[in-house]
């Protein structure tokens, strides 16, 4: 990430609505590059990524990897079937397995509360939350922010109801109130 950003995206919580609004700003040029004939730009040109999903995931690990491969980066997609994970190889390990290959940026899909900020304090790429159990999607968080920014022309006073079951959803990472406090 950048310096203004810090070294990970981990959560929103320790995020300053600068820097939510730098996200979101910084986002918005991006989206049309899916309307162009050709869709892929520079800006991650050598840069490897790799994509750790140990948890199921679709849209999420798609929409990554679209994301990595319009913004010019090399990816590499791990998942915990198929891999040495499956034989006992802790995450610790596979992530620095992988940064010796010298690598830029982990993004991490994980079902443990707590699992990017635990790697991210032991590794040095950049880690990127993609979900780590009930406990956050922060990427989610600043998709549905920039949606609700598109629709509304703002995101300051909005007051957001969001409605899901429970056992299903990220809590934390749809924290609107207090991410629309700080913007």
């Amino acid at each position: 990430m950048t310096r203004t950003l810090g070294k990970d995206l981990l959560d929103l919580e320790s995020l300053t609505g600068d820097q939510i609004r730098l996200i979101l700003d910084t986002a918005e040029p991006f989206k049309e590059i899916s309307e162009r004939a050709i869709k892929k730009v520079p800006t991650l040109r050598g840069a490897t990524i790799v994509n750790l999903f140990f948890e199921a995931s679709t849209r999420t690990r798609i929409s990554f990897e679209f994301a990595e491969k319009r913004l010019s980066a090399d990816t590499v997609n791990v998942a915990s079937t198929g891999s040495s994970v499956q034989k006992g190889e802790t995450l610790v390990d596979t992530a620095r397995n992988l940064e010796a290959m010298r690598i830029d940026m982990v993004v991490i899909r994980h079902g443990a509360s707590g699992a990017a900020q635990f790697l991210a304090e032991r590794i040095e790429s950049n880690v990127i939350n993609a979900g780590d159990g009930t406990h956050e999607h922060p990427t989610q968080a600043l998709l549905d922010m920039l949606t609700l920014r598109d629709q509304f022309k703002r995101l300051a006073g909005l007051k957001v109801c969001v409605s899901f079951h429970l056992g299903e959803c990220d809590v934390h990472g749809l924290d609107f109130a207090s991410a629309g406090e700080r913007i």
